[in-house]
Parts: structure tokens; C-alpha cells; sequence
């Protein structure tokens, strides 16, 4: 029986248009790693894509690689072992931390790493749970999208242009915006996920806009 939190969050978004279910041996594997409330809905949900593919709930191991990429050479690998949980379907990555929940984010496209306010505190059992939680429940459509030089949401235009996303794709934009390319629909492309999140990171380091979080200070409280 789903909580009211994702109750709030499939209102928001419908059911989903993508499932697969989780094997029970994903499920332990990562118990103890990300919070529990994280693995149940896992267990009672699936591995998910919502809103005709903008956002998707994912398997962490398909994303190990592409997370300790972006975050290689930032101080946040020294202050919490971080884990993909969802993406959007423009490549942006929402990833967990063990100690501190969820609380970073991955703006592969523009380049920029975010964290949430206060968020890079060491949680316990019940606040980790509560960073899940409150991720579906806050969620709305209009998070996931972009928008183009006009301001026009894209979602929905690409879908029509490029037809639905695989679980391993995304929209991609050509050239990268971080190369100078416009956030136009004419740019955008269906892209193998992996590949393309690769190759944005080895284009230009990623800006950490830490709004005045010091991570030296926690590192050395």
C-alpha cells in the first residue's frame, strides 16, 4: 500500500509508463547503503520511468560509473559514498548519499553540481528516510524539464519530435551547451545515456554551487 508521500508524487506524475520490477537480491544488496524507505518503495514499485519518460527512478549499479565520474576531484567523494536513484530525461542525475541521504544533484547538460540546503549533514535512520520522502513528495512535472532560449518547456515537443526514451537513453543536446550549443529543439538528439554523460564530463569540469555549503568544515567538524 503506497504512503501518502508517493501517493502525492504519482498524482503529480500518473502511473508509471516504464516498469520493471526489482529482484529481491538488488533489494538487499543495497539495504544498510540507501535508506529504507528508498527500497520499499524499490520493492513495491519498481525501477520506473514517469510522465511518458521525463523522470526515472533507476538501478544504482548502472549509474556507479557515470556518478564517481562527475564527482571525481570534487570534496564530495570525500564526504559521503554517493549513489543514482532517479534521473531526468535530459540527463540530469539525483544521487544519495549514505550518510546524508538525498541530497545531490547532477546537471550533466549544464555542467553543475548542486546540493540541497543543509543537506551534507551526516542524517539519522529516520531523516534519511525523510530525504526519500520528501524528494517524490516535492517532485513536480516542470523540475524535470527545460526550458528553451524562448522559455518554452521542451519535454513535450521532443517526445513528439524523437518519439519515447529507452531506459538507456536521453535527450541530448548537439553540440553540448557547455561547448557553446543553443538549448533549442532543432538540437536535440536521442542519445545512449552512458555515453553521452561521458562525454559531457570530459568536455568541461563540472561548477559546484555549493550556496555557501562548507565542505571543509564538514570534512573537519
Amino acid at each position: 500500500m503506497r504512503d501518502e508521500d508517493f501517493e502525492v508524487f504519482i498524482e503529480e506524475f500518473g502511473e508509471a509508463t516504464h516498469r520493471v520490477e526489482v529482484p529481491a537480491m538488488a533489494i538487499e544488496k543495497w539495504r544498510g547503503k540507501l535508506p529504507d524507505q528508498l527500497l520499499t518503495y524499490w520493492k513495491e514499485e519498481g525501477w520506473c520511468g514517469y510522465a511518458k519518460g521525463l523522470f526515472w527512478t533507476v538501478d544504482p549499479d548502472e549509474y556507479e560509473d557515470l556518478i564517481d565520474e562527475w564527482l571525481e576531484g570534487t570534496k564530495l567523494e570525500e564526504l559521503d559514498s554517493f549513489h543514482v536513484i532517479a534521473r531526468s530525461a535530459f540527463g540530469d542525475l539525483y544521487a544519495c548519499g549514505e550518510k546524508t541521504g538525498r541530497s545531490v544533484t547532477v546537471a550533466c547538460p549544464l555542467s553543475k553540481i548542486s546540493v540541497l540546503p543543509k543537506g551534507l549533514k551526516p542524517k539519522t535512520k529516520e531523516d534519511l528516510d525523510l530525504s526519500i520522502s520528501a524528494f517524490f513528495s516535492s517532485s513536480d512535472p516542470s523540475r524535470f524539464n527545460l526550458k528553451d532560449e524562448s522559455g518554452k518547456p521542451l519535454f513535450e515537443r521532443v517526445l513528439v519530435k524523437l518519439g519515447p526514451l529507452e531506459p538507456d537513453e536521453v535527450y541530448g543536446f548537439e553540440p553540448a551547451l557547455v561547448l557553446g550549443g543553443r538549448m533549442n529543439l532543432e538540437n536535440v538528439a536521442k542519445l545512449k545515456i552512458d555515453v553521452h554523460l561521458t562525454i559531457l564530463r570530459q568536455l568541461a569540469p563540472p561548477t559546484l554551487p555549493f550556496s555557501n555549503v562548507d565542505i571543509d568544515k564538514l570534512l573537519n567538524p
